[in-house]
Parts: C-alpha cells; sequence; structure tokens
C-alpha cells in the first residue's frame, strides 16, 4: 500500500495520477482506488505572541508581531530605533519611546507561564489599566509601557514568518494588510476566486469589508472592464429594473432617451451588488435570467443584448431566511452562491485594529503624518469592541481626528475628550446590533458562570482558561450587567 499525500502525483508503474486523500494499492491489476482515511487533517499548531499594537507618538509606524515559541526570556526597553534581536532563548525588543526606560520590564516563561516584571523602570508597567510590579499574563492582556502598548495571545496559529514588523513596510500597509490567519485565508480565497468568472456571494455584517474585498477580486481577476458598485437597498422599488438593466426611450413616463443601466456599464468588468438581499422579487427574476443566459433585456427592449458579466454580491442578512419566507428567490441564491466567502466581524481579527488605525488616520488626515493619541485614548481604541465594525471605526477616527485638530496652537494629540461617548462611557453600553444565536448561547453561558461565581470576574476568567480582558471584552459586547449577578 502507498500513501499519496500530493495532488495529482505520478507513481511509477501506474497510468495515471493519484489524488490526495487517497491511497492506491499498486499489486492489484485493477489498480483499484481504496477509500480509505489515509492521514488525518494536519493539526493546526497554536503559540504565544506578542504584538506591539501601537505607539502613541508615532500610531502610523504601525504594529509588529513575535512569536514566542521556543522563547523563554523577553525584555522590552527603550532604543534609538524600533528593532529586535534574537539570541538563544531570549528575545530584546527596542521601542524609540521616550517614556521607557532602556531596561523597562522583562517576560519570563516559568513552568509554562508567562510572568511580567517591571525592572525598576521610572514610569512603571500598566497591566490592563492598573499598576503592577509582576504580574502573570493572560491571553488578551494589554500592557502598556511608556507611550507604547503591547498585547500578550496565548493561542494564536503559528503562520507566517515568526516575526513582522510594519514599520519597515509601512508604506506597503493597506486595507488588506493583515496579522490575522482567519483574515489571510479570507484575502487568499477571494484571489483564487478572482481568476474565474464564476459568481461570489460576501456575506458579513454591515461595515466588515465587502466592498474591499469585492474591488481585489476585481482588481486580480484582469478583466478589461471596470467595477460598477450598486447598492440595491438605496434605489427605489420602481426603478430598480430600470436602473439596473437600462430602458428604452419611452418604455415609460419620463424615459426620454435610452440608457444603458447598470448592468451594461459592467460589460467586460464586474457589477458588485450591495446588500443583494433587498433586491425586490420582480428584479430577482430578470436578474436570474441575465446570469443564465448572459445577455440583458433593457425594460421596453424588443430583443435581449449579450454581455460579458461577472457578478460579486453581498448581504449582511441571513439569505436561507429570506428563502424560507419568500423574500428570496432560491434559485437566485443557488447562482450567486458560486463562490461565498464570510466575512468575520472586527471582533473576530481584533490583530488587525492597529494596521486599520493606520490605514484610516493616512486616508483620514494625509495632512498630519505627525498624528498622536494620548495613552488613555489609545486604551479605549484598542480595548473597545467595534459592534458597528470598520465603518464605526472611520467614523470614530475622523471625528477624533477633527476635534483635535482645531486648537489655535495647531492639532493636539487625540484625547479622550475627542472621542464619542459609546467607547467613553465604560462597559454599561449595550449592544447595538442583533446578536445571532451562536452569540445569544454564548451570553446565556457567561451569565450563567456569573452566577455561579458571584459576578466575580477572575473567577470566570480561570474557568474558561481566558484572560480579564477577554472576558471585559465580551461582558462588553453583549451588555452583561456584572453588578447584577453578584451575590
Amino acid at each position: 500500500m502507498i500513501y499519496v499525500h500530493s495532488l495529482e502525483r505520478p507513481l511509477p508503474g501506474v497510468s495515471r495520477p493519484v489524488r490526495e486523500g487517497y491511497c492506491l494499492d499498486v499489486t492489484q491489476d485493477d489498480e483499484t482506488l481504496s477509500l480509505v482515511e489515509t492521514t488525518a487533517k494536519e493539526e493546526v499548531h497554536r503559540a504565544p505572541h506578542l504584538f506591539l499594537e501601537m505607539e502613541c507618538d508615532r500610531p502610523l509606524a504601525g504594529p509588529a508581531r513575535w512569536r514566542l515559541t521556543g522563547i523563554e526570556q523577553v525584555r522590552l526597553g527603550r532604543g534609538q530605533a524600533r528593532r529586535f534581536r534574537a539570541q538563544s532563548l531570549a528575545l530584546t525588543i527596542e521601542v524609540p519611546d521616550g517614556w521607557m526606560s532602556v531596561e523597562h520590564v522583562e517576560l519570563r516563561r516559568v513552568d509554562g507561564r508567562w510572568i511580567a516584571r517591571d525592572l525598576g523602570s521610572k514610569n512603571g508597567m500598566i497591566l490592563n489599566g492598573r499598576d503592577v510590579r509582576e504580574a502573570e499574563l493572560s491571553d488578551g492582556d494589554l500592557v502598556q509601557l511608556g507611550h507604547t502598548f503591547f498585547r500578550f495571545r496565548t493561542d494564536i496559529p503559528s503562520t507566517g514568518n515568526p516575526a513582522i514588523d510594519f514599520e519597515s513596510q509601512s508604506t506597503a500597509i493597506g486595507p488588506l494588510s493583515t496579522l490575522s490567519a482567519l483574515f489571510e485565508s479570507i484575502v487568499d480565497r477571494a484571489a483564487a476566486a478572482a481568476q474565474s468568472r464564476i459568481p461570489v456571494l460576501l456575506r458579513g455584517e454591515s461595515g466588515t469589508g465587502k466592498e474591499v474585498i469585492a474591488r481585489h477580486i476585481h482588481a486580480q481577476s484582469g478583466r478589461r472592464g471596470t467595477l460598477i458598485a450598486v447598492n440595491c437597498g438605496a434605489i427605489p422599488p420602481n426603478l430598480v429594473e430600470a436602473e439596473l438593466f437600462g430602458h428604452k426611450r419611452g418604455a415609460f413616463s419620463g424615459a426620454a432617451q435610452d440608457r444603458g443601466g447598470w448592468i451594461r456599464a459592467s460589460d467586460g468588468g464586474t457589477l458588485f451588488l450591495d446588500e443583494i438581499g433587498d433586491l425586490p422579487l420582480s428584479a430577482q427574476a430578470a436578474f436570474l435570467r441575465v446570469l443564465q443566459e448572459s445577455e440583458i433585456m433593457p425594460v421596453g427592449g424588443q430583443r435581449p443584448e449579450p454581455i460579458d458579466l461577472r457578478v460579486i454580491a453581498a448581504t449582511h442578512h441571513d439569505l436561507p431566511r429570506l428563502v424560507r419566507e419568500e423574500r428570496f428567490r432560491h434559485d437566485l441564491m443557488a447562482r450567486l452562491e458560486g463562490v461565498t466567502i464570510n466575512l468575520p466581524p472586527l471582533r473576530e481579527r481584533a490583530e488587525d485594529l492597529p494596521l486599520l488605525v493606520v490605514v484610516l488616520l493616512r486616508k483620514l488626515a494625509p495632512e498630519r503624518p505627525d498624528v498622536k493619541l494620548t495613552p488613555a485614548a489609545a486604551q479605549v481604541v484598542l480595548n473597545h469592541h467595534w459592534p458597528l465594525n470598520v465603518r464605526e471605526l472611520e467614523q470614530t477616527l475622523g471625528g477624533a481626528l477633527a476635534l483635535s485638530g482645531i486648537a489655535l496652537t495647531g492639532s493636539v494629540p487625540i484625547d479622550l475628550a475627542h472621542l464619542p461617548e459609546t467607547l467613553t462611557r465604560g462597559l454599561g453600553a449595550k449592544p447595538v446590533r442583533e446578536l445571532t444565536p451562536e452569540e445569544a448561547r454564548h451570553r446565556d453561558q457567561l451569565v450563567d458562570l456569573f452566577r455561579e461565581h458571584g459576578g466575580n470576574l477572575s473567577a470566570v476568567a480561570r474557568a474558561l482558561h481566558k484572560g480579564r480582558t477577554q472576558i471585559m471584552r465580551w461582558v462588553a459586547r453583549y451588555g452583561i450587567d456584572v453588578s447584577s449577578l453578584r451575590n
């Protein structure tokens, strides 16, 4: 029996290639493929990581990340520039932060745990907003040294380079730059889908970057035309078909001349239909024919016209539920689901928050390359759960930049007073979106644990083997009133 682990790999004496996942008994004359499991799925290895999330005085420098596999000691301190070096089992990281001491903090691995210890620094170590001299680190802990924030994570997939510093490639930071293994796989999936004309369906909450992914797919496709983005929910229902399919002169009152429509405008390019779930049923039927026949019939037209069409659709709705409620055609959904890409909310790719801050600050204030944040403001931004995703982050930074740029003496650092109340009023804020069934179950489990432990946050964190910061994030995300659950 020979086990094969690669796609289309030829074997000596075998007349056809063998596909991965099968095993071939070459002792038999008929070369019969045996449908047995050959190997277990490759296990995804996870490891502790240290993230430099933000230098408050240089937020545009971008974040950095170090994998701590094989490391027993990490030393953090001030240097002339951001740099790191690994020697044997030790990692030294230097940051050009004047508020840090040359030897500020040591992280040491002891019996499988990571202990942070202040080395006698001038400004001390702040762990999750509290001054400490020494503490055991838990997943998600935020460590402030001077005006620089580090995040400790214990359960991150071990993919890519063990050390990534975006300062050295800061000009390359873009909307799809990522430190998240989850989002990296989504970008790769989108690039793979770009090479064909098969429809792509993007699903995700509002503000998760569906149009950004759509534009990435179009850019990678090499199609000769442009991308035409249409918000289906913004078109008046009585004008949907005329706007999409075009119309002939005299087709209806006010149609004074021929009009090509959005689908015709995307000929040879890509048609991006945002909020496809809001498309009226009558327009769904007409659009289904466009997908099936690659031809379009303008309103008032006499014969269909051929079209070279590639469609990307996006929605935050639950399309299967809309199908069950007969508000969306099942056959159209089947046509659109050539490749489905589920975009995670920002809270599930929190590693990318510092990168998105760089992208948005450059977009919103290109004339302010020296923009700064106070540590208090940076901590709030880094710890907020962002229920409205990237769109909320952009609005927050846009408002903060406007308010911090009105001083008579010039711009001042973004401070707490420049942030919206939704970020600064504490953990009592209720979520402004409907929870998914999985999130509702998770919330109920957390509430039961808080009742069991008398509202003790640390006890719940220990029970779940999570850091206090992660539990606080969940409390904020689900709007849990912990005080009401205390004994």
